[in-house]
């Protein structure tokens, strides 16, 4: 969205329209943002009336009409939303000379998430993640396996061995394991383990599969001195408990919502 916004602004001027504050239930928090140009709107701020006055006090300003670069919502029934909170707006008119600043400010932070595996589960997950505010490293044995073309925020890399990759781990990588071999498998989870044990920098490591291949793996990983305390870091099923479809797009639908709970969860 910020590549789109920028390639618009090298020919026309805009409206950025940032939310600055907010109080009580809203659609979107602070820092969300939408760029009003002539033609069209980029982004969101969270629909409803509230961004259509928004739109059209944009548009006044860049017709050249005065106004305030600052306005503020109660989301009651005057604006047919009963959210009941507040939003506090900032409109300023940008520019191609903009652009630097604005890539800065507005950039996304992404969470880093590791994806071992290019199968059909593997595939589904990197469209998912696609869109999502991941950074996403993809990685598999089989070099041939990844696809011509991949979302902005995918990075493939071949890995022989796979669980080779572990250690060059950015810290704070999501760990996704749904490699084409539970060989692989078990290596990678071994591997990611292992990293815990010196560095502890791996938040969230998911194994896809059943309870039955968690059982054999937990076995062969305690065989190999993992205590209960370290096998408890692993989650194996992945994603979102209740989802008992089995097709990889609503698998991967599963494993995203459960990344993005986690990331909640975890914010301060």
């Amino acid at each position: 969205m910020l590549n789109e916004l920028c390639t618009r602004l090298a020919a026309q001027d805009a409206v950025l329209v940032s939310i600055e504050a907010t109080q009580g239930s809203v659609p979107r928090g602070a820092g969300a943002w939408m760029a009003v140009f002539a033609d069209g709107v980029l982004n969101t701020i969270g629909g409803g009336h509230v961004e259509f006055q928004a739109i059209d006090a944009a548009r006044k300003r860049l017709a050249g009409l005065p106004g305030d670069n600052t306005l503020r919502y109660t989301l009651g029934p005057s604006l047919g939303q009963c959210c009941g909170g507040a939003v506090h707006l900032r409109l300023e008119r940008v520019t191609a000379a903009d652009i630097p600043a604005l890539e800065a400010r507005l950039a996304t932070r992404l969470t880093p998430v590791a994806l071992f595996g290019g199968g059909h589960v593997g595939k589904a997950m990197v469209k998912v993640l696609g869109l999502l505010p991941f950074a996403v490293t993809w990685i598999d044995s089989r070099d041939e396996i990844f696809p011509p073309d991949v979302p902005a925020n995918v990075q493939c890399e071949h890995s022989d061995p796979v669980q080779g990759a572990v250690k060059q781990l950015v810290p704070g990588s999501r760990v996704l394991v749904m490699s084409f071999s539970h060989a692989e498998d078990l290596d990678v989870v071994a591997a990611c383990l292992a990293r815990l044990r010196q560095h502890d920098d791996l938040p969230t490591i998911g194994l896809i599969g059943s309870a039955t291949k968690w059982a054999t793996f937990r076995h062969r990983l305690q065989e190999r001195g993992y205590a209960d305390a370290e096998l408890a870091r692993i989650t194996c099923p992945i994603g979102l408990p209740g989802i008992h479809r089995k097709e990889p797009e609503v698998i991967a639908v599963g494993v995203a919502a459960q990344l993005l709970q986690l990331e909640t969860s975890s914010q301060p």
